[in-house]
């Protein structure tokens, strides 16, 4: 188990902005980046992500109060402890809600009877907190980009044929579920790790 103990932050009794999530590894995350830097050459009207914030959510928690976060990193080994670390692939790119409209820029990982396996139990496990269950189909991704609104009719003109023009190929080892903390800055949001629940699960 891999707990910090309280900081002065938890401490504050302010509630915090936090998420689960999968975190790439450094290299994995600069492959998709150099594979999408067509994208970022474009003239689009997008807030890019920085390589360091790319990450899969699995479950967005909103505003939690500190003394629910070991519930919720209790929550979080349990799951970790019966699921067995699994390979995850980034594939290809593509745009919620349409690539023709986009609001996010993505790019897409493998939805793998594991990853769904691992989402839907943290799902059920959060539901016993009274965390809401996700109703939507989980699309997994990672975000690149945020349309910023400018540009005008046909900013995006010509953005799918760039996205299936591009390839990339990135797997790597997921071994580890986190509990991130979002927090508003200057320059968007900064993410911070609180909580690492390693898979031990046995195949």
């Amino acid at each position: 188990m891999n707990r910090r103990p309280p900081s002065d932050e938890h401490s504050n009794r302010m509630p915090m902005r936090l998420f689960l999530a999968l975190n790439l590894p450094k290299k994995e995350r600069q492959r998709i980046e150099r594979a999408a830097r067509p994208l970022r050459e474009q003239d689009l009207p997008v807030r890019w992500v920085d390589l360091d914030n790319f990450h899969i959510t699995l479950k967005f928690l909103g505003d939690v109060r500190p003394e629910r976060v070991e519930s919720v990193q209790e929550i979080m080994e349990r799951v970790a402890a019966s699921t067995v670390p699994f390979q995850a692939t980034v594939d290809g790119f593509g745009a919620f809600p349409t690539i023709r409209k986009p609001s996010v820029l993505w790019a897409r990982v493998g939805a793998t009877p594991e990853l769904r396996c691992l989402k839907q139990d943290l799902e059920w496990a959060l539901a016993e907190l009274g965390f809401e269950k996700e109703t939507r189909a989980f699309h997994p991704h990672l975000t690149l980009g945020r349309a910023s609104g400018g540009g005008g009719a046909g900013a995006f003109r010509g953005l799918d044929e760039l996205t299936a023009s591009l390839e990339v190929e990135s797997q790597f080892t997921v071994r580890t579920v986190d509990l991130m903390r979002s927090q508003t800055g200057r320059n968007g949001p900064r993410y911070s790790v609180l909580h690492k629940a390693r898979l031990s699960g046995e195949g």
